[in-house]
């Protein structure tokens, strides 16, 4: 299983994308935290589409790559972390 990147490798679209989420779903800076700590942790996850539910918002990606957030309310797709 791969591992997720880091913020520096992941593609300059992808960033640009997450950031706006971060924007839209009022995400807070103890939830980016919590993401920050997740992320250099180095977790494994699917080569396929996954999610990781962090209470006040869910982080969903596909392979190495994260590719959106979720507000809590919103259905995920994929392997649950």
């Amino acid at each position: 299983m791969p591992k997720i990147g880091t913020w520096a490798n992941f593609p300059a679209g992808v960033r640009g994308h997450l950031i706006e989420r971060m924007r839209d779903r009022a995400i807070s800076v103890e939830d980016l935290d919590q993401l920050r700590l997740w992320i250099d942790s180095r977790p494994e996850v699917p080569n396929g589409d996954w999610f990781k539910d962090f209470g006040s918002f869910k982080i969903c990606g596909h392979g190495p790559l994260p590719k959106t957030f979720l507000l809590p309310a919103q259905a995920a797709k994929g392997q649950a972390l």
